[in-house]
């Protein structure tokens, strides 16, 4: 795949209010493809029921941001999983190393507002900041 794996918070800020993402990551996302894994529903869906993020409707959110972003969603596979295995422990939290992974199993750019996840830029990982 080529294409541009967009991050939680990325996907959530691109829907609302765009502006607010670099230029380059604005960029990227108008150009596209996009794709939204199902770690990010997952992680909404987590963070909607503690009551620490409000989208209103966790699946409605997840199908309006698939449609307003013109994203094709990502399974999580074991390939996947398996790759998370060999990422440094530069971050800690399990969503975003599995985007990572999936990123760079799926030869896709990872867009993020993470200032840590670029410390993962290789070869086989393109992180746009």
């Amino acid at each position: 795949m080529n294409g541009h794996l967009l991050d939680t918070c990325v996907a959530l800020i691109a829907t609302v209010r765009s502006a607010s993402l670099s230029g380059e990551a604005r960029d990227a996302v108008a150009r596209g493809p996009n794709f939204l894994s199902v770690a990010s529903y997952w992680e909404v869906m987590l963070k909607s029921m503690k009551g620490t993020l409000k989208v209103g409707v966790p699946r409605t959110w997840w199908l309006d941001t698939l449609d307003q972003l013109a994203a094709t969603p990502v399974p999580l596979r074991p390939e996947h999983i398996n790759s998370v295995y060999h990422l440094p422990a530069i971050h800690q939290d399990p969503f975003d190393r599995a985007l990572i992974a999936q990123a760079m199993v799926d030869d896709l750019t990872l867009i993020t507002t993470d200032k840590v996840i670029p410390q993962y830029a290789s070869a086989r990982f393109r992180v746009i900041v």
